[in-house]
């Protein structure tokens, strides 16, 4: 976006930190295919205005998990129901969500479409599984607000933000709702569950 010349030195008058991580798409694809071993289409829900590059490292990592996926563009508001109308026709194995400001202020209505057409939903963090996804992988996002506010204090006591390297997430956290997978008919495995985070009973 042009907003800093690099993550540790932004030259420029912003910093701040990001949630943009490309490489967890294929985690998150590989988690998926661990929890439901059957999936081979995964539906993929992205707002292709938004800045990162999760769709690529998908593509990459997609045909080493024989998974295909389907392409549903969600760029506003106006194109919700049309993106569920797209899932429903396209009858997906499972459901990838980017989350983007229009996902993510649509996590209810989108968990519900899932869970009533049994699709589980692997979300980026932890709203996606607390609201009923089947799991989430992704940054502490409460961790990442802490240190925004912290680089806030930085400036208003005078720091220059040129001089702070954006920062990127150290922690994350894998998140299972294990009841919503019983709902859907799916069983996570203990070994699965042992490795989680959290696990939502």
């Amino acid at each position: 976006m042009g907003l800093a010349a690099s993550l540790a030195r932004p030259s420029h008058n912003a910093t701040g930190v990001t949630l943009l991580l490309d490489d967890t798409a294929s985690k998150r694809l590989e988690l998926i295919k661990e929890v439901v071993p059957r999936v081979q289409r995964t539906a993929f829900l992205w707002n292709p205005d938004h800045p990162d590059n999760e769709l690529v490292e998908a593509q990459r990592a997609a045909p080493a998990l024989n998974m295909e996926l389907q392409f549903v563009e969600l760029r506003g508001p106006k194109d919700l129901e049309s993106a569920l109308r797209t899932l429903s026709e396209a009858r997906p194995d499972a459901l990838y969500v980017v989350s983007s400001r229009h996902t993510v202020l649509n996590i209810p209505r989108i968990v519900e479409f899932a869970k009533a057409n049994r699709i589980p939903l692997a979300g980026g963090w932890g709203a996606w599984a607390r609201a009923g996804g089947l799991l989430s992988f992704g940054p502490n996002t409460t961790e990442m607000a802490r240190r925004a506010a912290e680089y806030v204090d930085k400036i208003l006591k005078g720091a220059k933000p040129a001089d702070l390297p954006v920062q990127q997430p150290t922690k994350f956290e894998l998140i299972i709702n294990a009841k919503a997978a019983r709902e859907i008919g799916i069983e996570v495995s203990p070994t699965l569950l042992a490795r989680a985070d959290e696990v939502i009973e």
